[in-house]
């Protein structure tokens, strides 16, 4: 509680913001209350919606109070998981999705970000990652896949995960990759509809970014997929930078030209040995000319990166970037937007999917609802990422005389014990004072 005081001491006058079209004479919980609830799905890595009842409304003594601490709130009875689910029904997409941008715009305007930018912007990592697999149609927006004589009906979305200090990424926004116009389909075959896909997902999901932070410059992070002249000239559009993979089978005669220059510019080497890592040698060649699909010619900047292990392992790694490379500015540009580009499937989506967080469960049949679960969930993992990242719990482990790790085990054991602790525990009313959270000093840390 003395993060989200400390990071976010308006958040609970933000949820009661939240849409709402239920009538509010009838209501017995408020969106607020409802709202933590719903988080609280998630921070306390439940798993499924069931679980509220069965952990928390049915599963310890001290539940209400402490949530009623938590949202400020006089609640007299406990709700049950359909009761979220209804207030789901009764919200809307946009509404969370505002919540979300407000809770990383305080923590931009805290400059907590600060120290991951590059060459003085902040990093967006860009992917996909499925969502929902089904063997018969779910809805009519279904993505659809066939597979042998077999048929998939698959949800998708398109990630854009801004990068943090300490391997935190926080949701920037999300894209659906859906098939919206797919009422005209019906008794076509799945090769015969031109389906939604990643490309068309990033032109929705970037004007929405640069409406929701305007003054922000961005670098986009991104594989080999969006390595084309549209997606340079929308990034230019929005007035950001790239580091995008580079490999030969996207762009075959533009990595021709790159192998068959590097070996012309010896001077453009830098190599950095490490005591405890691998060996890393960067290479780059300025100003490729590259003309697209559309005759549009592009000035590219490439560089790679060899790691060698002491056992003599090699991994080769190569970036496209407009990006001024240089002595200076080549390792920066290959960590933070090259490397640490894999933070959006580890850190993000494998971490969500592979947790109590269970991305990958379906938390409501209705596709609306199911989005907003989706960035709930969202919202939620801000949150864990503070709390775990945070020097608060380090110095918690410190003064119980062990690591983190050694404190906990695990991560997941940590939403563990905060469960144990919200149904057992009478959470101290000085531990919600705003300005004693406000005064604390918090820093992102991974050690």
């Amino acid at each position: 509680m003395q993060s989200v005081r400390h990071f976010f001491p308006e958040l609970n006058a933000w949820l009661d913001r939240l849409p709402d079209t239920r009538v509010q004479e009838d209501c017995t919980y408020t969106r607020r209350f409802l709202a933590w609830w719903g988080l609280a799905l998630y921070l306390l890595q439940l798993g499924s919606r069931r679980q509220l009842d069965y952990e928390l409304r049915d599963g310890g003594a001290q539940v209400l109070a402490n949530l009623n601490r938590l949202a400020e709130t006089a609640q007299e009875t406990l709700p049950v998981h359909d009761t979220l689910d209804h207030f789901l029904g009764h919200s809307t997409l946009g509404g969370f999705e505002r919540l979300n941008t407000q809770l990383v715009q305080r923590l931009v305007r805290m400059k907590v970000l600060d120290d991951a930018r590059l060459l003085g912007q902040f990093v967006v990592l860009l992917d996909a990652t499925g969502l929902i697999c089904f063997h018969r149609r779910h809805c009519p927006y279904c993505l659809v896949q066939k597979c042998g004589k077999q048929t998939l009906y698959l949800h998708h979305v398109l990630e854009a995960k801004l990068l943090g200090p300490a391997g935190v990424v926080l949701s920037l926004g999300s894209e659906f990759i859906e098939n919206a116009d797919a009422a005209p389909t019906q008794g076509r075959s799945a090769e015969e509809i031109k389906q939604d896909c990643e490309l068309k997902a990033l032109r929705r999901l970037l004007p929405r970014l640069k409406k929701s932070y305007p003054q922000l410059r961005f670098v986009l992070a991104m594989d080999a997929l969006y390595a084309c002249g549209p997606v340079f000239a929308l990034v230019q559009d929005m007035g950001w930078s790239f580091v995008v993979t580079f490999k030969e089978g996207r762009t075959p005669a533009l990595w021709r030209e790159f192998r068959t220059l590097l070996p012309l510019c010896p001077d453009q080497y830098l190599r950095r040995d490490w005591v405890d890592r691998p060996t890393q040698e960067f290479r780059w060649v300025k100003d490729l000319s590259y003309q697209d699909s559309e005759g549009r010619w592009w000035k590219l900047n490439a560089l790679d990166c060899t790691e060698t292990a002491a056992d003599g392992q090699q991994h080769y790694f190569a970036w496209l970037t407009r990006l001024p490379v240089g002595q200076k500015t080549v390792e920066a540009i290959a960590q933070k937007g090259g490397r640490d580009r894999w933070k959006v499937e580890n850190e993000g989506f494998n971490r969500q999917k592979n947790s109590g967080l269970n991305l990958a469960h379906v938390y409501s049949t209705d596709p609306e609802k199911g989005k907003i679960y989706y960035v709930l969930l969202q919202i939620a993992f801000i949150l864990v990422q503070l709390l775990e990242r945070g020097s608060l719990l380090r110095r918690l482990a410190e003064a119980g005389g062990r690591p983190v790790g050694k404190l906990f085990g695990s991560l997941k054991n940590i939403a563990r014990r905060l469960l144990e602790s919200l149904r057992f525990e009478s959470w101290a009313e000085e531990w919600f004072d705003p300005e004693q959270a406000g005064r604390l000093r918090i820093r992102l840390d991974s050690s």
